[in-house]
Order: C-alpha cells, then structure tokens, then sequence
C-alpha cells in the first residue's frame, strides 16, 4: 500500500469489522503526505514515501486504538492500525500512519 493507492479514494468507504463482527462503515476524508517540506522524490522512492489517511467513523462504537481488518471494494482486505484523534460533527476521526 503507497499514497497512490489511497489518495483517488478520499470520501470512499471502507468496512471495518467490530470485535462482535458487525460491518462498521468509515469514510477516508483525507490523505496526507508526511513528506511535505522535503524535496520531490522519484516515482520509486514516492512509493515508498510516509503518508497519513484520516477516517471518520460512527460515534458508537468507538474503536480503541487497533489493528482492524479493513476491506475496500477496490483495495480488497487489509489490516491497519487505526488510532482514534478525537470527535468531530460526523463522528469519531481515526488516523493511519505508513511509514
């Protein structure tokens, strides 16, 4: 997984499996390089390259800070560690750092 694969997907969403199993549905609202101040890099190292994706959620449940599975109808399953930030007036955000 690269910036690449999830930038063209921001207000997309994703499924989450609760620890009842129940499909919890969160939406990417941003993606964000944490190379910002750092000089243009080649298509090989941008692949590589430390990026950020910030998810809301429904406010119930509230997840604790995870590994969860995450399926994409596009990006298929993956299991990412999501962190809760805080609440906002569409739910609770959650960030996923790649590094």
């Amino acid at each position: 997984m690269n910036i690449q694969s999830f930038s063209p997907l921001i207000n997309e969403d994703f499924v989450v499996r609760s620890e009842k199993d129940e499909k919890i549905t969160f939406k990417l609202i941003e993606v964000d390089s944490l190379n910002a101040h750092r000089p243009k890099r080649s298509s090989t190292q941008a692949r590589n390259e430390p990026f950020s994706l910030l998810f809301v959620g429904p406010s119930s449940p509230i997840f604790s800070q995870q590994v969860v599975p995450l399926n994409h109808s596009q990006l298929g399953d993956a299991d990412i560690f999501l962190v809760p930030i805080g609440e906002s007036d569409d739910g609770i955000e959650y960030e996923a750092v790649f590094t």
